[in-house]
């Protein structure tokens, strides 16, 4: 039984799969759901209850099916609608939950709405899209215009990604309507809701060049919520990259407060990046600059609302490579669950985090797949030397997540027995499920202990949360219920750290990365560790 109140999602963990990424099942390279289906186990042994898929529908896959050409229909790479059915019944019969990503900003350029409106002059379709004969100065996200001709007419369609990207008209009553259709589709066929990518986009009034939370966004939700999210239980999370912490706040918590049920909000991704100068601009990550975003999400989703954890998806770099060591990536990785996943809201582990993957050693433009990257490699040529466009890639490349999953120390690791799409990481041998699991220094056995503790403890849930400063490279905070006070005590450092703890004996171990580590009144912390403490009872009121 629920605690009064208590919505089901905010006791859940959630895996992501990247598909194409994840197990091939049939030997041609490219990850596919028969080969999800077989890994299911793995993922429910890690103490997971959602599974977010990433979308699997027909795509020509320029964005890696972030490019939607039907969606009603399965991709073949992936398999068949027969083949999702089977995923979704063994996901139940393990009691797992599962969700789809799907795009409803945009579809692929080969979508029949957009063909037939390129091809027809009177297509009913023409509305479904956004055509201009004079165009403004918009960019893509994927570098240059954000419009591109039409052929043979003199008119331009807006692509706020690729031009392979058409963004869809949501003024369009018709076409709303036809995505609710699709929407409720998906979930009579079994799916428990949606995980909807870059959802605050459709909105937009590109005339007035308001992009994200356009002025049209509040009507749209509100109306999608009306005629899809009705059920209570259903599980749904908005991509809100363009929206504040505020605004994702007030669309969050559920039905009939909120639409969805909780924000993908990104503020915390953007720390390491230069103010103002784009993704690809990288500075040092200051703990100071964690905290006041920390502190400030926590605030606002306390008055209304629900928030998504994560330190990484199939956009972004791997974590122990932004944030930690290969040298200490046993440290580094569980130390960064402590630190995100210790903060109120919900947990999303992104494939291959529970073994500490890395970013991949990419020496040529030529090893790069990504469509985001190759456009910026493309435009950035003429600005900057080449070599400084590939460090560029290699810390931030969204290849670097899409790498194929790491299994075991067979060719290929495991993932399949062809050419797999993209290389294997080369430190696969070591790096791999199987060894993980056996070694004494588990991170998949590290993370089943942080989300059974996280759900056996409401002080995850409803704990108010302040800040402990011991020093510049500690990250600390305590998160306290009207029953209980844990304390996440982490260190972002490769070097020792050393400060004082004058609390130190009010605290008993939880659960650490090193057992080695004693709390005294002068501490002395090892390299990237990570700790999470109980507050004696004789201490709770201090």
């Amino acid at each position: 039984m629920e605690k009064a109140g208590l919505k089901w999602w905010q006791r859940a963990s959630v895996y992501q799969i990247y598909p194409l990424s994840f197990q091939d099942s049939d030997g041609d390279g490219f990850g596919d759901i028969r080969g999800i289906i077989s890994r299911l186990d793995h993922i429910k042994d890690l103490g997971i209850t959602v599974i977010w898929l990433s979308p699997v529908f027909q795509s020509p896959m320029k964005d890696n099916g972030y490019d939607v050409s039907d969606y009603q229909k399965v991709n073949p790479l992936f398999g068949t609608i027969d083949d999702l059915k089977t995923l979704i019944l063994e996901v139940h019969k393990r009691g797992m939950k599962i969700i789809s990503d799907i795009v409803l900003n945009h579809t692929s350029d080969q979508h029949p709405w957009f063909t037939d409106a390129l091809n027809n002059p009177n297509s009913p379709y023409r509305d479904y899209y956004i055509f201009r004969k004079e165009i403004n100065d918009l960019q893509s996200q994927f570098s240059g215009s954000a419009w591109t001709k039409v052929p043979s007419r003199d008119e331009y369609y807006f692509h706020f990604f690729a031009k392979e990207q058409p963004d869809l008209n949501w003024q369009n009553p018709k076409l709303r309507a036809e995505l609710y259709a699709i929407l409720n589709g998906w979930i009579d066929f079994g799916f428990d809701g949606f995980r909807l990518d870059v959802i605050d986009l459709i909105g937009k009034d590109i005339d007035k060049k308001m992009i994200g939370h356009g002025p049209y966004y509040r009507e749209y939700l509100k109306e999608m919520s009306t005629s899809v999210f009705k059920n209570p239980d259903l599980f749904t999370v908005g991509e809100l990259s363009g929206s504040t912490a505020e605004q994702a706040s007030q669309v969050t918590g559920g039905p009939p407060s909120g639409v969805f049920s909780m924000a993908f909000q990104f503020s915390h991704l953007w720390l390491d990046e230069v103010p103002g100068a784009g993704k690809w601009a990288l500075k040092k990550l200051a703990l100071n600059d964690l905290e006041k975003t920390f502190m400030h999400l926590h605030e606002t989703f306390w008055k209304h609302g629900w928030n998504a954890l994560f330190m990484g998806n199939h956009d972004q770099p791997r974590p122990v490579s932004r944030y930690g060591s290969l040298r200490y990536r046993y440290e580094s990785q569980t130390m960064l669950f402590l630190a995100f996943f210790g903060q109120r809201g919900t947990p999303f582990v992104y494939q291959g985090e529970e073994i500490g993957m890395l970013n991949y050693p990419f020496k040529r433009i030529a090893q790069f797949k990504d469509i985001e990257s190759l456009n910026y490699y493309k435009s950035e040529l003429l600005k900057k030397p080449a070599h400084k466009i590939l460090a560029s890639l290699r810390a931030k490349s969204r290849d670097n997540a899409r790498t194929p999953m790491q299994w075991d120390k067979t060719l290929h690791s495991g993932f399949t027995t062809g050419s797999p799409w993209l290389p294997v990481h080369p430190r696969y041998r070591t790096i791999n499920v199987e060894t993980d699991a056996i070694s004494k220094k588990s991170i998949q056995t590290f993370l089943n202990r942080l989300l059974t503790l996280r759900r056996e403890n409401d002080v995850f849930i409803d704990g108010t949360l302040t800040y402990r400063h011991f020093h510049k490279d500690v990250y600390a905070y305590e998160r306290k219920s009207a029953t209980e006070t844990m304390l996440v005590l982490t260190s972002f450092s490769k070097n020792k750290v050393v400060f004082s703890f004058l609390d130190h004996d009010a605290w008993m171990p939880i659960l650490t990365n090193d057992n080695r580590v004693k709390l005294n009144e002068k501490m002395r912390l090892p390299p990237f560790f990570g700790g999470l403490y109980r507050k004696r009872t004789n201490h709770a009121n201090d």
